[in-house]
């Protein structure tokens, strides 16, 4: 049976995170055009801005050594995975930095806590027609609990820089 293209494209964080923090900036543009931004609009910026600065950090420091940065940085993954991260990095501290306590924090935790279970689901516990390949490397050698652990500790440590900054 042959797997529908979307399917397929939308199992990868980066194209989710990519087509959240969009979504996000959009909502925001309108916002802005109507004459304010509503706060959960602005929670959904920083969520999206979190998540494609973790598919940033992890095309540079994991995957890049792993699958070569010439294939992740070049065609459309140069803008999904390097041009719209810095370009959200940027429109968020410039123009859509949040002014709210530090829980915060746990929001932009929330697309890679959330894409942690399913993917965990997805290539550990699904059934064996359903399942994907562990198409990250994640649990190489059996790994997953580290890079699970690794994996939320950094985007809480981004997660709390952009809200520091």
């Amino acid at each position: 049976m042959r797997k529908h293209p979307v399917r397929v494209v939308l199992r990868y964080f980066t194209v989710l995170s990519n087509i959240l923090c969009s979504a996000a900036a959009l909502a925001v543009a309108i916002g802005r055009l109507c004459g304010s931004v509503p706060v959960f609009v602005l929670l959904l910026k920083y969520a999206g801005t979190s998540a494609v600065t973790v598919t940033l950090f992890t095309v540079l420091i994991f995957l890049g050594p792993n699958l070569g940065y010439r294939f992740l940085l070049t065609g459309p993954d140069l803008f999904l995975h390097l041009i719209c991260p810095v370009l959200a990095i940027v429109s968020f501290i410039a123009w859509d930095g949040l002014n709210m306590g530090f829980p915060v924090v746990f929001c932009g935790v929330l697309p890679v806590a959330a894409y942690t279970g399913l993917y965990f689901y997805k290539v550990m516990i699904a059934p064996a027609e359903k399942r994907w390949d562990d198409f990250y490397g994640f649990n190489k050698d059996g790994k997953w609990l580290l890079s699970g652990v690794v994996m939320l500790l950094g985007t809480f440590l981004i997660s709390l820089a952009l809200w520091r900054l």
